[in-house]
Order: structure tokens, then sequence, then C-alpha cells
């Protein structure tokens, strides 16, 4: 197949057998399915026209996948970015053709976040013609994950399935998974946080390297649906390393730290659960990780080790691992964003 551009390149994942109880869906980045639909579906609205501005916050690989839709579908392109974004996406950002500013550094995510925001904010005062994309709230993001579950579902042996991954702005997870239950309802979704995350509940714990990119967040995301959910899993950035180095030792998958998570929290529920096949996400790759974790590889704990502790509640949870089933249970009332 030639494809028309790059980004629908890109986003294509690879199935790869890890063991007979599991396999990694591998993104070269995987929120280019969701940012390329989300405009796409913009576009077809009459919401956005083409060489309008489109703008968000994020972290990083989120403005690569934004940047790549906008390089598509001819829009222009605003990043309000993290200080964690690394120079290669910083450059590749640039040379796209998005305009990219950096907030001022913080030792505080929450902080890092609310400050992105507020920038947001005033760049749509400022410009009221651009669009403000919303990745963590706006549910047209979904959209592109019932390709891949397609895909899931025409290549993945016929046997009862367990989703792993981080859950982050809620939409991968959840947009894969909420489409795998209309054909299968009994499709299990184990979801991965750090230690720190609001999301579900362990923002009063603290991980000195709590630097699992887009897995968890210190303000509300409203496009988290906790209904989805069967298990939750926080975990701490050591833990995190050491799932990525043995991905990558036993298996030979370069990939992020977010997934080498999910690869340690599917080695347990595989072992808790041999009826079932486990497929880890792989969100992207690991080049913006070489220097905080796969150069450190000497300080990764034997996996076979390692397990959680597994707690009933919440308030129970301990780091440096901890599991919980949470059941499908639909967000507690006092997790909610008050209303504006």
């Amino acid at each position: 197949m030639i494809h028309p551009h790059i980004a629908d390149a890109l986003r294509t994942p690879d199935l790869v057998r890890l063991t007979a109880g599991m396999v990694l869906i591998r993104f070269e980045s995987m929120k280019i399915y969701s940012a390329l639909a989300a405009v796409r579906r913009l576009l077809d609205r009459g919401t956005v026209r083409p060489g309008q501005t489109l703008v968000d916050s994020s972290s990083g690989i989120y403005a690569y996948a934004l940047a790549l839709a906008c390089h598509r579908y001819g829009m222009r392109c605003h990043i309000v970015a993290s200080t964690t974004v690394d120079a290669a996406t910083l450059a590749q950002l640039e040379i796209l053709g998005a305009t990219v500013e950096q907030v001022r550094p913080s030792q505080n995510l929450k902080l890092d976040q609310e400050l992105r925001v507020r920038r947001v904010r005033e760049f749509l005062a400022e410009r009221p013609d651009a669009h403000w994309m919303r990745q963590y709230h706006d549910d047209i993001h979904y959209l592109g994950y019932r390709e891949v579950a397609d895909a899931i579902v025409s290549e993945v042996p016929d046997r009862p399935l367990t989703v792993v991954g981080g859950v982050g702005s809620g939409a991968s997870t959840g947009g894969i998974v909420e489409h795998l239950r209309r054909r299968d309802p009994g499709v299990r979704l184990v979801g991965v946080q750090p230690f720190g995350s609001v999301t579900f509940g362990s923002q009063d714990h603290h991980d000195p390297e709590a630097i699992i990119a887009g897995i968890g967040s210190s303000i509300v995301f409203g496009n988290v649906r906790h209904h989805l959910y069967d298990v939750i899993h926080w975990m701490d950035f050591t833990h995190a390393l050491s799932g990525t180095v043995a991905l990558l030792r036993a298996h030979a998958v370069f990939a992020g730290l977010s997934t080498g998570a999910a690869y340690l929290a599917a080695t347990h529920e595989a072992r808790c659960h041999p009826d079932r096949l486990h497929l880890v996400i792989g969100a992207d790759t690991g080049h913006r990780y070489v220097e905080h974790v796969h150069a450190r590889h000497a300080h990764a704990l034997d996996p076979s080790a390692l397990k959680p502790v597994e707690v009933s509640g919440p308030e129970e949870m301990s780091m440096p691992w901890s599991s919980m089933a949470w059941n499908r249970t639909p967000c507690p009332e006092r997790w909610k964003e008050p209303a504006a």
C-alpha cells in the first residue's frame, strides 16, 4: 500500500507475540489515530476549516500527533508544551510548521498542567479564530480507536481477552475497549497509573521520579470513563523502568515507559489468569526515554520477583506497586471536577 501521507503509515500498529498468553500491540505513536480522526471529523462537520489554527496543551506524543494531523489536512498547529518535551520532539514540531511555546519550569506537575491550560485560554482570548482540541475532555478523541479495535478483532486469536494499558486521557484504552465490548462484553480492561495521579485516587502518594508521561494526571480529565476499567495498577518509576528494560531484554522491544509499566502489569495479570490472552498497549517507542530509562538499565529489578500489593480501595494503596479490582465502578462524585 502506498500511503497518501506519512501520518497514515505511522499510525498503523504491529502485533507482536510475547508469550503464549500475551501479545503486544506496538505503535510508533498511538495518538496519531486519535488526532487524525478528530481533525477529520471537525473538518467534515464544518467545526473548523482548512488553514485554521488548532491549539492544545501536551507533554509530548499528542503534540506530535496533532502536528502531523495538521500537516496532513492543511491546518495550522499551536502547542503549549510542558518543559518535559524532549529536544527531538520539539525540533520535529517546529519543522512540521507548528508553533510551540513552553511554560516556565515547575517541579510541581499539577502547577505545570494548570499553567499550560491557563496559557491555552490566554491564547484563545488573543486568537478567537483558533480551535481548542481539548484532548483531555473532548470525546471526539475516542473515534480513531474504533479502527484499532477492528484490527484487534480480525488478527488476535479468539479467546477471552484482557487489554492492559496506561490510562492517560482515557481515550485510547477506553475507545478500544468500548468498541471491543460491542462484540464481547467480557473483554476486560486493566488500567495502569503512576503514583501521584488524581485519576484513580493516588494523588496523596509522592514518587520523586514520577515521569511516566501520558498515563497519569494531576488534574481531572473528563475523557476518563472509570466504569470501563476492571482492574487498576498503581506503579512507581522504578517498577515501570524495570518493566521497560525487561521488555527490551526478553523480547527486543524498544518501547516507552508507559509500555513497560503495562507489560509488567500484564505479566502479573497473566500469571493470575492464564486462561486469558493479555493485549499490552505499546503507545510509543523508547526514543524519548533513552537517558532517563534505558541508560539506567543496571538499576532495573528482576520482574519475576515483583508483584503488587492487592488492595480493596485506593485509600489502602502503598508504594511501590498496588493493584485493585475496580469492577467497572463509575467515577466517585468526590473525584469529579467542580462545575464551572
